[in-house]
């Protein structure tokens, strides 16, 4: 028998660059007992990741935001945090055009839009991933 996760004391860095979004994944990922740490550019996620008393177990970040893209940020910040986890997310119906056939070995993608069931699965299936 697996032991039930403790969802509480996982937290996810949300990064996008439209309110909407975050907050919608904020309001959903929250309602399931994640904490739920919001950025809305690669700047203020890596202020946020650079408080090193601040656990984060899951990024979840847009693959195209202005300035950065999602997998560049999740490179210089595993860099850091080796043991990070990273889910990728675009709206783009061709992801690939912005990085995401490059994406390392066991990275992992959700496309938006997405139902929030989908969301919830797919960050409990990258947070229970080796």
């Amino acid at each position: 028998m697996m032991a039930k996760t403790d969802v509480s004391r996982e937290t996810i860095l949300v990064v996008d660059d439209e309110p909407a979004v975050r907050s919608l994944v904020r309001s959903i990922l929250a309602a399931q007992g994640y904490r739920v740490v919001e950025a809305e550019d690669a700047d203020a996620a890596r202020h946020l990741a650079g408080e090193g008393s601040r656990a984060i177990d899951l990024l979840l970040t847009d693959m195209v935001m202005p300035g950065v893209s999602g997998t560049a940020l999740a490179r210089e910040l595993m860099t850091t945090r080796p043991d990070l986890k990273v889910l990728f997310m675009s709206g783009f119906a061709d992801p690939t055009r912005f990085g995401a056939d490059r994406l390392e070995h066991g990275s992992h993608f959700l496309q938006k839009p997405f139902k929030p069931a989908t969301l919830t699965a797919k960050v409990r299936e990258v947070l229970g991933s080796t």
